[in-house]
């Protein structure tokens, strides 16, 4: 956005809303609680720029800011924000030209020379007071490309020549009707509706229409009549009486055991020989960086209990594991095997420090503070 600035010589010293403007001002301020009252700063502003011939002086910003309690500087960035207030004085008629890519494709670019011989430059302002203009962004009637919106009202399918007879004609103090300039009703083809022409499409009649044409004839086919004769059979539900396996589930459950082995067998490596003890006897395989609860509960289900066991690893052990636990060189990486080593011979790593110290939530044990 260009960098936008007041007019102050041209803005003069005091502004004051028109009487019949009060109203207005009244209905915008009314939608808003007390507390809320600056939410109506862009209305308000809009009614000065009315009241102020087309365009926005310092005084009436501060006008605004006292009317909603706010700072100037908050008005301020609200009204240099927006480019629907203008800054600077315009003329009577003020003339915004869309200069976008489909205006532009379609000539704007014939009617911005139009404007320049007519009026001068960008937002210059004719002597007579009467007519200014600028070139804007998109203003959403690209369909009825080119066009200009002068004041309030838009001016639609332009050509040079259509252009400078409404420039002169509002120059003369002549009112020109806004709307389409060629022969067309608002954004419909030019010269007329060419198709769905058909009086009976607008005025009801077809709303008796019960069936779609050309369709293939269907003959009527009954419903088929219901077979059941009552709810189907079913067995007691099993939260009363408890249900006792069955010999296919049983199967089944000696059939998954012996699937679960059959996938350990197609794991490359040796699985480590699996020891028996006690838990009390069983070593804290937290303090090894890298295992915790849930990989420690996975060591003990293969029979993984002690330092010694895994400080005697071998590399087929290392490999078997890893592919058991799917997690591929995770054991190497973070040096399980020599952990292990130094811990089954009664030393300490600056892990098992921190665990033993109760810094590592992961080796706490399930509600321990």
């Amino acid at each position: 956005m260009a960098l936008r600035r007041f007019d102050i010589e041209a803005g003069g010293d005091s502004f004051a809303f028109k009487p019949e403007t009060e109203p207005n001002i009244e209905f915008w301020l009314g939608k808003y609680p007390e507390d809320k009252q600056r939410s109506a700063v862009i209305p308000l502003l809009w009614l000065a720029q009315k009241d102020n011939d087309g365009w926005l002086s310092e005084p009436a910003m501060r006008t605004v800011a006292d009317r909603l309690g706010m700072p100037y500087i908050r008005v301020y960035e609200v009204a240099t924000f927006y480019t629907m207030f203008k800054l600077a004085p315009v003329g009577k008629y003020h003339v915004q030209l869309c200069g976008t890519t489909p205006c532009m494709l379609r000539g704007a670019n014939d009617l911005k020379k139009v404007c320049e011989k007519k009026i001068g430059k960008k937002m210059a302002v004719t002597d007579d007071q009467r007519l200014s203009w600028e070139e804007v962004e998109c203003l959403g009637a690209c369909v009825n490309a080119p066009m200009v919106q002068i004041n309030d009202y838009y001016y639609e399918d332009l050509t040079p020549e259509s252009l400078d007879e409404i420039l002169g004609k509002l120059g003369n103090g002549v009112d020109v009707e806004p709307g389409n300039f060629v022969d067309r009703l608002n954004s419909a083809p030019e010269g007329g509706a060419t198709t769905l022409k058909e009086d009976t499409l607008y005025n009801g009649s077809r709303n008796s229409v019960k069936g779609l044409p050309n369709l293939p004839e269907s003959e009527a086919e009954e419903e088929p009549k219901s077979e059941a004769k009552g709810k189907p059979d079913r067995e007691a539900p099993t939260n009363v009486d408890r249900e006792e396996p069955k010999e296919e589930k049983l199967d089944a459950a000696e059939e998954g055991v012996e699937a679960t082995q059959d996938a350990e067998k197609q794991i490359e490596g040796t699985r480590p020989e699996p020891l028996e003890i006690d838990g009390k006897q069983a070593d804290d395989l937290k303090r090894i960086s890298g295992i915790g609860p849930k990989n420690e509960d996975q060591l003990n289900s293969l029979g993984i209990h002690k330092f010694s066991q895994i400080a005697a690893w071998t590399p087929e052990n290392v490999q078997w594991v890893e592919g058991y636990l799917s997690f591929r060189g995770r054991i190497e990486r973070e040096d399980w095997v020599g952990q292990a080593k130094t811990l089954a011979d009664g030393g300490e790593t600056d892990f098992s420090k921190r665990v033993d110290a109760g810094d590592v939530d992961s080796s706490r044990e399930e509600g321990e503070d």
